[in-house]
């Protein structure tokens, strides 16, 4: 590890970017979208709730501790494998709430239609809606429709904004991982960002790449009935898995060293990476989820993933430790180790 020590203090000497203009990377997830928070988010909304920065606002309303998030999607297509914009709509959106062990209990849905978008299409977007909501069990108990002139919209955008009840006794958070703790990753990386890049460009690989979006509140809660000793999830979506570890990394003041042989990739995903020259490990996913957990905890935790469907391929990933705070490490299957840093850009624009 003397070469991390010595060249953990140098970052890659990249571009500024301008700061008088929205860029596409300040909605990536990544290094943008962070400074974006820090620089003019914050400091315009700062409050000891909103500074967690957690997926979700965990508020305490006569008694009940209640769940509370919003999301947009402006996915690009519309339909693509495995899903669309409306059943990814709900399923981010529960799986913000999921994220801080709450179960969903209400949805709203605020569509933003561009003038000329057939009608046919709308109706299986909200059909989508309908049953991804049924599915998961929430109702969509409010919401609000807009339309815009041709040529403002792309089409459709979805705003939805989710409500969950937290069970007693449960805090999870970002800022809460402990030197010691295991990083477990609920199956492979990548499959979403992949499938949306191919059918928006129309690439075809040998091995057809479905999205993995699904609502993971069900596999969060077989995770908790093991177990109360977790610090925190979180869903790898913009910026994919290495955003998210940065983020536990850097609230907690804590390093993480990840195994590359660990993480699972599906041969499709890693055949179009190569290809493209992406990383997997900077790719979206809708329907995977990182748990950081007491080391006592983990194999049981991991047994209980793997008897989940969404949960067969789970692994631990990797520690976290005290060294190089902030830091995010991964060990190759060469045995050397590299830096495994936030995106500066956007490799994939317009993927949730």
């Amino acid at each position: 590890m003397s070469e991390l020590r010595d060249f953990a203090g140098f970052s890659c000497p990249v571009p500024l970017p301008s700061n008088d203009a929205v860029l596409l990377g300040h909605g990536s997830g990544g290094r943008l979208s962070a400074e974006l928070l820090r620089k003019l988010i914050l400091p315009a909304f700062g409050n000891p709730v909103l500074d967690r920065l957690d997926d979700q606002a965990v508020i305490s309303v006569n008694g009940c501790r209640l769940a509370f998030t919003t999301d947009s999607f402006v996915v690009k297509p519309l339909f693509f494998p495995g899903g669309d914009i409306g059943s990814l709509a709900v399923h981010g959106t529960i799986n913000d709430l999921a994220m801080g062990g709450a179960r969903p209990l209400f949805l709203s849905v605020a569509l933003i239609i561009e003038e000329g978008l057939p009608m046919e299409v709308l109706r299986r977007v909200v059909e989508s809606l309908r049953a991804s909501a049924r599915a998961a069990g929430v109702d969509v108990v409010t919401g609000d429709t807009k339309v815009v002139e041709k040529g403002s919209g792309d089409g459709l955008f979805i705003n939805t904004s989710g409500i969950g009840l937290v069970a007693e006794g449960l805090d999870l958070s970002a800022g809460r991982a402990r030197p010691g703790d295991r990083v477990l990753l609920s199956g492979a990386i990548g499959d979403h960002g992949i499938a949306i890049l191919a059918k928006r460009e129309g690439l075809e690989f040998e091995t057809v790449v479905e999205s993995d979006t699904a609502p993971l509140f069900s596999l969060v809660s077989a995770m908790l009935g093991v177990t109360r000793g977790f610090r925190c999830f979180r869903d790898p979506t913009r910026g994919g898995l290495s955003s998210a570890l940065n983020e536990i990394a850097a609230q907690s003041r804590v390093g993480m060293a990840i195994e590359e042989r660990s993480i699972p990739v599906n041969e499709g995903v890693r055949s179009a990476c190569e290809l493209l020259g992406l990383d997997p490990l900077y790719v979206a996913n809708e329907g995977k989820l990182v748990a950081i957990v007491e080391p006592e905890n983990a194999d049981s935790v991991l047994e209980a993933m793997r008897r989940h469907p969404l949960g067969c391929r789970a692994q631990i990933i990797g520690t976290v430790t005290e060294g190089h705070p902030g830091l995010v490490t991964m060990r190759t299957p060469l045995g050397t180790s590299r830096i495994v840093d936030l995106l500066d850009g956007d490799q994939l624009p317009r993927i949730c």
